[in-house]
């Protein structure tokens, strides 16, 4: 599958006198988890259908430092950050896309007060962006009518205020959009946010991604969106804690207007 995606790196673009119109941050979730992957696989598909002149590091890549903040450890965090800004900044990166809210976030809101200064764009705004320029196409294809919840990621959400773009670009595919009782601002996390991904869980008699399942499966859905790597791992564990994967798919929504378009 990969061997048909074009994916050149910033490295070779250099070498060849250009210069991207975005870098790709793919993103520790997105290189390295195999679920991630298909995820990132998705986003690449439809960068290359709407002709996005793109690029990524690869192995230039390194964790924003999000998950080492989050758990306290400071002194990381910035180590990370002044690896990656100093590669971002010899490459002369001005608009970064991601698929994850966390390297999103942490890019576009901590990295500037350490020389990091750059437009930076959660993948479901740039999709959107592609959409109302006219630059990209999407039909409801396989999933006109089905039922879709949407589970809001809490970086993307609460911590920067992006509630509708993803919302907009599933109307686009003529969903059925049923919200959960706790969405947009009042939605819940799924628990992995704050490098609690990382770590056993707390004393307590439920899981937090189990809560936020249930909230979920009350729509009846067909399928459970999501637009962070994250919060898809945790819905999906929570989907078959429940026994409902034979029924319920979790799915982002770059893999869904890939799989709408047939990509």
């Amino acid at each position: 599958m990969a061997e048909q995606l074009s994916v050149p790196t910033m490295a070779e673009m250099l070498a060849n006198g250009e210069q991207p119109e975005v870098l790709f941050w793919v993103g520790c979730a997105g290189s390295f988890d195999d679920r991630a992957k298909k995820i990132t696989k998705a986003f690449v598909k439809i960068l290359n259908k709407a002709q996005v002149k793109f690029a990524v590091l690869g192995t230039e890549e390194s964790c924003t430092g999000d998950p080492a903040k989050r758990a306290g450890n400071e002194f990381v965090f910035q180590m990370q950050a002044m690896m990656n800004i100093e590669v971002l900044n010899a490459y002369e990166a001005k608009k970064i896309v991601t698929a994850c809210p966390h390297c999103f976030n942490t890019l576009k809101n901590e990295y500037p007060e350490l020389g990091g200064n750059y437009e930076v764009i959660h993948h479901t705004e740039f999709l959107k962006s592609l959409l109302d320029s006219g630059r990209l196409t999407i039909q409801g294809g396989q999933f006109k009518g089905k039922r879709i919840t949407f589970h809001d990621p809490c970086y993307l959400g609460r911590a920067n205020n992006i509630y509708e773009a993803p919302r907009e670009l599933m109307e686009k595919l003529d969903v059925a959009l049923v919200e959960m009782k706790r969405s947009k601002a009042n939605g819940l996390c799924c628990g992995a946010g704050g490098a609690q991904m990382f770590k056993d869980a707390e004393p307590g008699n439920k899981e937090v991604n189990i809560l936020r399942t249930e909230d979920a499966l009350e729509t009846q859905p067909d399928i459970i969106a999501a637009a962070c790597p994250f919060c898809n791992t945790m819905m999906t564990d929570g989907v078959k804690n429940k026994e409902k994967e034979g029924s319920v798919k979790v799915m982002d929504i770059a893999e869904l207007i890939a799989n709408a378009e047939d990509l």
